[in-house]
């Protein structure tokens, strides 16, 4: 009896430590690529989860912007890092998604060059409308627009913009034939919207939800499938027109060949993240929806919203220098 008890103790003395450690973690910072200005929802988020990520990793989590060359910047910095997990891109669309059908040629393979981590939010985009537009809901809207060919004006932050695209989706969608309004920036846009001069745009409910509570624009609809926690109460636009999806996703990526053991454990804490009601608060104080999922599971969805948008961007003939 004593012997098999001190065998079974050994045991579990081996044991233990494997259970109690984890398969990797990093043994300096960690560095969040992003590649976009200070100040907006990405940047946001990204600080958000970076404190809590960092606890959980055991080191910390500094953010570094890398603005510039639709997101090119920033993530040929993070393709050509060391693959060894210290390093990982926040990804907005143009990266893997949009970039690659818009523009002639890239200065990194989009798929190649990176690994895929865990999904970090999705933001539905708000349909709204200039005050006096005569138009209650979607079903209108597309009425509106159809008697009047070219007639109806949407505005977007410039040529291939994530608003520029959803609108362009919702006209090839409905059959109706609108004209863009590109501005430098979602603010001139919006500014012009809520003046009078442009009718329509379909751009992130965490930029125009404020607008909307006051009065100074109408929202007809959310952009995704399902009706969206940032703004309850709004249809989506696919009851009108079954199919109809869109929300701004971001994501974490590594450099390629990051070892497998690196990616699981930077997504089991990233998903821990993601699961704390404080930060899920935080998110939806943003308009945005924490995802969160198996690298697989991103996998999946980049492959999907590149099929999604190929459609529209190739039939819209739609580039960017």
């Amino acid at each position: 009896m004593r012997r098999r008890f001190l065998l079974s103790a050994a045991v579990l003395l081996r044991a233990a430590p494997a259970r109690a450690q984890p398969a990797w973690a990093p043994t300096r910072p960690v560095r969040i690529v992003v590649p976009l200005a200070p100040g907006g929802t990405a940047d946001t988020i990204a600080r958000l989860i970076a404190d809590p990520l960092g606890a959980q990793l055991g080191q910390p989590v500094i953010v570094e912007n890398r603005p510039g060359g639709t997101n090119t910047v920033g993530a040929v910095q993070v393709a050509r890092a060391p693959a060894d997990g210290h390093t990982l891109l926040y990804a907005p669309p143009p990266v893997q998604i949009l970039n690659p059908l818009m523009m002639r040629s890239m200065p990194y393979d989009a798929l190649a060059d990176f690994a895929p981590v865990v999904a970090l939010m999705r933001a539905p985009k708000l349909l709204v409308v200039r005050p006096d537009f005569p138009a209650a809901d979607v079903a209108e809207f597309i009425a509106v627009a159809r008697a009047r060919p070219g007639g109806v004006t949407y505005a977007s932050s410039g040529i291939g913009s994530s608003a520029h695209l959803a609108g362009a989706m919702l006209a090839q969608m409905a059959g109706i034939e609108m004209l863009h309004v590109p501005y430098r920036g979602t603010a001139p846009g919006v500014q012009d919207l809520m003046a009078g001069r442009v009718d329509m745009t379909l751009d992130t409910a965490a930029a125009l939800l404020p607008l909307v509570r006051e009065g100074r624009i109408r929202a007809l609809a959310v952009s995704t499938r399902d009706p969206a926690e940032a703004a309850p109460g709004l249809p989506p636009i696919a009851r009108t027109l079954p199919g109809f999806h869109d929300a701004s996703f971001n994501y974490l990526l590594a450099p390629a060949r990051t070892p497998p053991e690196s990616i699981a454990a930077l997504n089991a804490a990233t998903n821990r993240v993601l699961a704390d009601p404080t930060i899920r608060a935080r998110y939806a104080g943003l308009g945005a929806e924490p995802v969160g999922g198996t690298s697989e599971d991103l996998a999946a969805m980049v492959r999907e919203e590149i099929e999604r948008w190929r459609g529209v961007i190739v039939a819209q003939r739609i580039t960017i220098e």
